[in-house]
Parts: C-alpha cells; sequence; structure tokens
C-alpha cells in the first residue's frame, strides 16, 4: 500500500456509530485540542461514512503528534484508527469558511457546561493543588489509558488507580500549575458512551 503524506488533516474510522454526532464532534475536540489548534471537526453520520471523522489541525506538526500519540486510542470502547487524509486540498477548502467558526464554538460551549457544574454540588471543590482525581471511569479503566490522555500536558509524575475501588484514579504532577490545563481540558471528557469522566483537584 502506498504511504499517505503527511498533511494537517486526519482521517479517523473505526469510531463508535452510536454515539450522536455533536457529541462525538465534541469528545473529539476534547481529545485532540491538546495538540495544537484546531480548525475544524468533521464528523459524518450518512450510512457510508458513519464512524468516520476529520480533523483539521492549523499546524502540521501538530498533526503528525496526534496521530502519533492517539491512533489505537480506546475511545468510546472502540479503538481510533488514524491516518492522514488524501484530499488535502478539499480538507485545506473546507477549513476556509464556516467550519471554522463552528470549530470554535464548540469549546465554549463546553467551558460553560464546566463552569456551571461545581454549582450543583453542595460541597465545594478542592482547592487548586499538582494531584488531580478522576471519577466516573468505566471499570475496566487502566493507567495506559489516562497515560495517553494525560501525557500530552508537561510534567506528568504519577498515575495510580486505587485498589478495589474501580472508576477512580489519582493523577499527579509536577507542579499545580502543570495540572491545571489538564483538569480544564479533560474535565466532563467522555471516554465512554456511558462514562463521562470527571477530572477535580485532589482534597488534601
Amino acid at each position: 500500500m502506498e504511504e499517505i503524506p503527511p498533511n494537517n488533516t486526519l482521517y479517523i474510522n473505526n469510531l463508535n456509530e452510536k454515539v450522536k454526532k455533536e457529541e462525538l464532534r465534541n469528545s473529539l475536540i476534547a481529545v485532540f485540542k491538546q495538540f495544537g489548534e484546531i480548525l475544524s471537526v468533521m464528523c459524518f453520520k450518512t450510512l457510508k461514512m458513519r464512524g468516520q471523522a476529520h480533523v483539521i489541525f492549523k499546524e502540521l506538526e501538530s498533526a503528525k503528534a496526534a496521530k502519533d500519540a492517539l491512533n489505537g486510542f480506546p475511545f468510546y470502547e472502540k479503538q481510533m484508527r488514524i491516518q492522514f487524509a488524501r484530499e488535502d486540498s478539499d480538507s485545506i477548502a473546507k477549513s476556509k469558511g464556516t467550519y471554522v467558526e463552528r470549530a470554535q464554538k464548540a469549546p465554549a460551549r463546553l467551558q460553560k457546561k464546566r463552569k456551571n457544574r461545581p454549582r450543583e454540588n453542595g460541597e465545594g471543590p478542592a482547592p487548586p493543588n499538582k494531584i488531580l482525581f478522576c471519577t466516573n471511569l468505566p471499570d475496566d479503566a487502566s493507567t495506559d489509558m489516562l497515560e495517553i490522555l494525560f501525557n500530552t500536558f508537561a510534567g506528568l509524575k504519577d498515575i495510580r488507580m486505587v485498589p478495589n475501588r474501580p472508576g477512580i484514579a489519582f493523577v499527579e504532577f509536577d507542579t499545580e500549575g502543570q495540572a491545571a490545563p489538564a483538569r480544564v481540558a479533560l474535565n466532563n471528557f467522555k471516554i465512554s458512551p456511558e462514562h463521562t469522566m470527571r477530572v477535580d483537584y485532589a482534597k488534601k
């Protein structure tokens, strides 16, 4: 098979077809945006294109890094398959115009949801520190799965699952400043259709 040369657009398939289009799109943004600025994310739900998506990065290096890190990553209980898209000129055309605007609105909606979330709990959140507390993970979540997600942020020091307590883990960074962006980016990330991962600061 001829190798597709690197370009700014990643073609992703083997995605879970049961996930709603908007939810899938928001989750892809949450996972891929750590690698660089995203111009557009397009999910396809037509019969022929189900389970497929395109992620268009502004920079080629971002696309390369995301492909290397996330190819085979478990996402909604299926392993993502990622390669560079063939139709580079087509994707660049799509990255101009309306797709750019929609890609920018989605993270804002996610952030709004996150901002409102702590107020729903009677108990206030823990103050910022260098250890993150992850809850609502699938029972089969592993340190490897979490490492792929959190390793895209600088300063990752340790990941600890809690023995006999499935669904929770602690993720430690070298400093509080390094833990903060990981918490913002991955809080409310849907790691499977039934599990929205919560990422809070650990209570001391």
